[in-house]
């Protein structure tokens, strides 16, 4: 047995089908997605990546198939359940609220973790305001990692782009989830930015251990990533399986040696991705 199906699965995507009236975004799409790695789903604009997403985080219902996460089935199950029981993601265009600071915008991804009520407990003192200090401490520990806390009081609407997407990656650990779904993250980005975001994902994979002792989802890690990506040579570096959708189906899976060498995926997405970059 290959050593890579040995791994646990986090999440089984079952036979999946979605449609938008007479468009089908996803056609009889069944992957696994596996503890401690990182799995990338590519393929062209319009592929279904997106949507597949959607669906695993509770955005869109699947009209046919099964979605289960650590064995539970999930299928149409709310965005806001399916993040409390550890499922969290970026989106493609930023989701932030644009008024708040950076670390206001991190703080209040917190919310779904946080037990006691601020405004009622206690007026605001005894163990509603101990809680606070903690959350506070992870956020300041999730902008000192991401190397952002020159902006920690700044209103996101105000930063730049590559910026923001930085934040909106700290909304998503703020959760500390068991599973990080990354749509697009260097979308948009200079080499640089895209050179930055990689790193961030890499050390999020691998956990920071005593860097970051009082924040568990920076000190072990997220052993589980979903990266949708169209910067190939990122994926290349950093998956370890990769799944290949066009026009809503799956038509490839396999690490990043067996993908390169796939000649349908060639016709279909890498021949095109190679001739952009020459040009």
């Amino acid at each position: 047995m290959n050593v890579e199906t040995r791994k646990p699965v986090k999440i089984k995507i079952d036979n999946i089908s979605l449609s938008f009236g007479g468009v089908k975004a996803l056609v009889d799409v069944s992957t696994e997605i596996r503890d401690k790695e990182i799995l990338a789903i590519i393929g062209p604009n319009g592929a279904g990546k997106t949507a597949l997403l959607n669906c695993i985080s509770g955005f869109y219902k699947p009209q046919k198939g099964d979605i289960y996460f650590e064995e539970q089935k999930v299928t149409r199950m709310r965005p806001d359940k399916l993040a409390k029981m550890g499922i969290a993601r970026t989106f493609q265009n930023i989701e932030l609220y644009t008024g708040l600071s950076t670390q206001d915008n991190i703080m209040a991804a917190r919310h779904p973790l946080m037990k006691q009520n601020f405004v009622t407990g206690a007026l605001y003192f005894g163990p509603a305001h101990k809680e606070e200090i903690e959350h506070r401490l992870i956020v300041e520990e999730i902008i000192d990692f991401l190397e952002i806390e020159a902006l920690r009081k700044t209103p996101v609407g105000v930063l730049p782009y590559g910026m923001r997407k930085r934040v909106e990656l700290g909304r998503a650990l703020a959760l500390e989830p068991k599973v990080l779904l990354l749509d697009e993250p260097m979308a948009g980005m200079n080499l640089e930015e895209k050179e930055d975001i990689a790193r961030f994902i890499i050390d999020i994979f691998e956990g920071q251990g005593d860097t970051y002792p009082d924040t568990p989802v920076l000190k072990n890690g997220i052993s589980c990533i979903v990266l949708v990506e169209h910067d190939m040579g990122v994926v290349m570096d950093i998956a370890d399986r990769i799944v290949v959708l066009d026009f809503g189906k799956k038509i490839a899976e396999g690490t990043p040696a067996e993908i390169k060498a796939n000649p349908e995926v060639i016709k279909a997405y890498l021949g095109q991705e190679l001739e952009a970059e020459k040009q």
